[in-house]
């Protein structure tokens, strides 16, 4: 052999030796999207979010070495660690306000922080340029308008009137509550602390008379479909706005009726029985952007897209879209009535009612699990405040 095949023959095991020691101890080959120790603080890209509603998912595979590396976001893209605080100059504003000052833009820039994709301008009502919101025009009732451009035209140029009224869209910053309906409620003595907020938000048929100690007597918007609309005309409150969520087709022709005072021409389609009458002027009507419905549903809840129509399990609760409502449009959010503990079955369901917990039955059309982890993610990251602590 020659001496310089020996000296390969000798040089090459040792090499490959080398070579194995390195790269196993001293040499550590990062893996992508991994964090080492250098780069702790570095985060990786927020996840996309789809048509559908999909985003990346929290884990991600690498074959490679065959484990997961960890992301910063969940599957909704929001963020994992939900005590991420606000910039320095925001915190500095806002730390520098009286205790009970309004904070200007407070819900949206926390909301940012736990969801960058977050973007704060969304109408609340729809108004006579609503054919140009394109990221609802393209869906059918509850998540869009299409199909029902002719017929809310028609109601729009009768109601005339797009937002809050004059006092409240003229305020700089405005601190809203949604009451929800539940039985926690009751005996909280909470009515005189909700009346203080500059919006009332109420849902559905949930009465104020007889109940003010606990709920306020305060009404500045009932959001309502069809079959949740008061059905006794003087149990509606005075000075309230009276504002329309369509589920489905059928709902704005109800609507139109109503606007109108028209006869109820039928009631085949509904899933139960419906008002026959609204004691609210045109000017007293609003139509609620269906787009919050598509954004609580599937983006921030991660329903089923289900092709963009109502299926199983991808409704959100109203709750919840006038939860989502507000986020773009108020400065500070509350919320009080909200939460179901089915580990108290004899609880009273409604402050209204004698109806007890153990009465819900699972939902063909709501996800309550997941509705409730994603509350839960606004109540952690002091998005909103919850008065009862329901959620």
């Amino acid at each position: 052999m020659k001496p310089t095949h020996k000296l390969l023959f000798f040089l090459c095991p040792m090499l490959v030796l080398g070579f194995i020691y390195y790269s196993s101890g001293m040499l550590h080959l990062p893996v992508w999207g991994q964090k080492t120790q250098g780069d702790a603080e570095e985060t990786t890209v927020a996840p996309t979010t789809g048509a559908e509603g999909s985003a990346d998912t929290e884990l991600e595979t690498d074959s490679t070495v065959g484990r997961f590396v960890g992301s910063v976001y969940d599957k909704q893209g929001f963020l994992l660690q939900l005590d991420t605080k606000l910039s320095q100059e925001l915190t500095y504003k806002y730390g520098n306000l009286s205790d009970g000052v309004c904070k200007p833009g407070y819900a949206a820039a926390k909301m940012t922080a736990i969801y960058p994709k977050f973007i704060k301008p969304a109408p609340m009502f729809l108004d006579r340029n609503f054919k140009r919101l394109a990221k609802v025009n393209s869906y059918l009732p509850p998540f869009g308008f299409k199909t029902q451009e002719r017929i809310i035209d028609s109601i729009l140029t009768t109601t005339k009137n797009y937002g809050l009224g004059e006092q409240l869209d003229s305020r700089s910053c405005k601190r809203c509550i949604i009451v929800g309906n539940g039985g926690i409620l009751s005996n909280k003595s909470l009515g005189s602390r909700i009346d203080e907020y500059d919006v009332v938000v109420r849902l559905n048929e949930a009465p104020v008379s007889g109940y003010g100690k606990d709920v306020g007597t305060k009404t500045t918007m009932r959001i309502t479909y069809p079959e949740g609309a008061i059905q006794k005309p003087d149990s509606y409150e005075k000075d309230s706005l009276f504002v329309f969520s369509a589920f489905k087709p059928l709902d704005f022709k109800w609507l139109r009726q109503m606007v109108f005072k028209e006869k109820l021409k039928g009631t085949e389609g509904f899933w139960k029985s419906v008002a026959h009458y609204v004691p609210r002027e045109p000017t007293e009507i609003r139509i609620l952007n269906p787009y919050f419905i598509q954004e609580a549903a599937f983006q921030f809840i991660g329903l089923p897209f289900n092709n963009g129509l109502m299926g199983k399990g991808n409704i959100p609760t109203l709750g919840t879209v006038a939860i989502t409502m507000a986020l773009h449009n108020c400065d500070e959010v509350a919320v009080a009535g909200f939460g179901y503990d089915m580990n108290t079955p004899h609880a009273p369901l409604h402050y209204y009612e004698t109806v007890k917990m153990s009465a819900i039955k699972e939902s063909w059309t709501h996800n309550i699990a997941k509705e409730k982890e994603f509350l839960r993610k606004l109540v952690r990251a002091n998005v909103i405040t919850d008065l009862t602590n329901g959620i």
